[in-house]
């Protein structure tokens, strides 16, 4: 089973942008605990992460057809990235979709998600611990497992 993990813009900069906020974990320390905890789960992990939109769809396009889901935090496309929902639509995956913070305690722009409609689930809040819970309950969905 392989299991796509995609981050978009800035999210290069974690462990530099403001802590009170997305943490102090960097992206690769994230990235690090996703690929252990798929060890354990006996499951592939692909990480990706650009701050292009362009970038994001060709690497969707590229790994869907070898891939089981996609968990993703579109950073700022997570508002208006319509080309990227498609391309993630298209796909025909499951779709966890992840931020850091509780993007619907924050401005008022941030709680609309164009994403969304076409994830299973959304994890928002929870910082780091979010990608994990996501990994373990789309495999375990995948695998007909209980959640």
């Amino acid at each position: 089973m392989k299991i796509l993990v995609i981050n978009g813009p800035n999210l290069n900069m974690l462990g530099k942008r403001d802590k009170e906020i997305y943490g102090d974990k960097t992206l690769a320390e994230i990235e690090s605990l996703l690929k252990k905890q798929g060890k354990a789960l006996a499951i592939e992990v692909i990480t990706f992460q650009s701050n292009s939109e362009g970038a994001l769809i060709d690497f969707i396009q590229e790994q869907s057809n070898s891939a089981d889901g996609i968990i993703i935090n579109p950073g700022a496309l997570t508002h208006y990235g319509f080309s990227l929902r498609d391309a993630l639509a298209d796909s025909g995956l499951p779709i966890i979709e992840v931020h850091l913070s509780n993007i619907y305690a924050r401005e008022e722009w941030r709680a609309k998600s164009v994403i969304a409609p076409v994830a299973k689930g959304n994890i928002s809040g929870l910082g780091w611990r979010g990608y994990i819970a996501a990994l373990r309950t789309l495999v375990a969905e995948l695998k007909g497992e209980d959640v």
